[in-house]
């Protein structure tokens, strides 16, 4: 039986004996360690860990030893939002935004999302998958382990399974387990102006139908807020999706208190991303829904935005995810690691909040967390080797550098 032992690990992170599927409130503190650790991998799971002077016959008869001195081991990180199949960057509108220009401005003039769309059009699914290949690739090297993509800027039947497929393929080439949204209800594309109900409509009867036809969705998604979809509409789509068996997740709450998070929570819906808005009804909903609010400091802080109150949510009893939403528009980057450092810079969140939230509780949004997420028996090898750092604190304070040196995915180097 293949197996891998890294030994002399300095301090191995994010360690349960007990596997939770996320943790929450005050919870979220709580990270385990261990010093002066080994970990054993066998084939693509993780078989056994402890200190090195309890270390067992079998890790020390293990084929393949990494010697690890000085450098640490994480679990790797679980990124549970983003749109990195896409057609070509938007730096014109940036320097609009610099400009003064709001999001929404930039919208109505036929930028944003409409501009991707337009040039996802043009692009065949070679192209698209070239570029979103690329995107993986670096993304993995920053330490994410896991993904979630969404569609989104097809807006169009054909061209919603256009950017469908290409997802499919990368998670059936790429390492990294990838999980895939259908979120057709992004914008109203320009041909539909003053004819939303219709375009609802189409994602209803067409689009759904056609997405589950060829299985190529995990989950359903809806832009629910100001100037982009209704409660009312994204009740109808939901609904819809369910019964295609897409569980939901929302885009709420980003630009008002848009209602989005209760219709989220009254479907069950797997979480609630963004969440500049969060009020107390916002937070009453969420708690003990099983809904995981998952914050975008990625896209707060290109933006300008006002930041989520991640610290208040905390002291009310609720998790934490956190997300890149690596997309062209409003957060063109899928690093992780700098997520993590603006959890704790923005947010006031320790770094064990941070790591919380940025593996196990993210792990959770993307509906991995039973086998992603932490350093647990059984659980899918899919870890990081650090560079040698001083303490694990360090990952969120050196904001600026890449601070990982080996990444092994289903228990291979990669």
């Amino acid at each position: 039986m293949a197996m891998l032992l890294l030994k002399n690990i300095k301090e191995l992170i994010q360690v349960e004996e007990k596997p939770v599927l996320y943790r929450e409130g005050a919870k979220m503190r709580e990270m385990h360690t261990i010093k002066d650790a080994w970990l054993l991998i066998e084939k693509d799971k993780i078989k056994d860990f402890g200190q090195m002077q309890n270390i067992t016959e079998e890790a020390q008869q293990a084929g393949d030893v990494i010697d690890v001195e000085g450098k640490m081991v994480f679990p790797c990180f679980c990124d549970s939002h983003t749109h990195l199949v896409y057609a070509g960057s938007r730096e014109i509108e940036y320097i609009d935004k610099i400009r003064g220009l709001s999001y929404e401005e930039i919208a109505r003039r036929g930028g944003g999302i409409l501009n991707s769309a337009k040039r996802l059009h043009q692009a065949t699914e070679e192209e698209l998958f070239t570029s979103a290949w690329e995107r993986l690739e670096e993304i993995k090297t920053y330490g994410t382990g896991a993904v979630e993509i969404k569609s989104g800027y097809g807006l169009s039947t054909e061209n919603e399974l256009k950017i469908l497929r290409v997802i499919r393929k990368l998670k059936e080439k790429s390492a990294l387990t990838i999980k895939a949204t259908f979120l057709g209800a992004h914008a109203v594309p320009a041909e539909y102006k003053n004819r939303q109900g219709e375009y609802v409509d189409l994602i209803i009867n067409e689009m759904i139908p056609m997405v589950a036809a060829e299985d190529l969705a995990d989950f359903m998604d809806v832009f629910c807020d100001k100037g982009f979809f209704t409660i009312e509409e994204t009740d109808r789509m939901l609904l819809a999706g369910i019964k295609y068996g897409f569980k939901p997740k929302i885009h709420a709450n980003e630009l008002d208190y848009s209602g989005g998070v209760q219709v989220g929570v009254k479907y069950n819906a797997l979480s609630v991303d963004h969440l500049e808005y969060t009020g107390d009804k916002e937070i009453a909903s969420l708690l003990d829904s099983g809904t995981m609010p998952t914050v975008l400091p990625g896209a707060a802080f290109f933006l300008g935005m006002v930041h989520a109150p991640v610290r208040k949510m905390i002291e009310a009893g609720l998790p934490i995810a956190m997300a890149s939403d690596y997309n062209p528009g409003s957060s063109p980057s899928g690093n992780m690691q700098l997520i993590l450092s603006m959890a704790c810079i923005n947010y006031r969140m320790l770094p064990e909040e941070a790591i919380n939230a940025t593996t196990l509780n993210t792990a959770y949004a993307m509906d991995v967390s039973e086998t992603l997420g932490s350093i647990a028996r059984g659980k899918t090898a899919n870890v990081f080797i650090t560079k040698k750092i001083p303490t694990y604190e360090y990952m969120p304070y050196a904001y600026g550098s890449n601070k990982i040196e080996q990444v092994i995915l289903n228990g291979k180097l990669q």
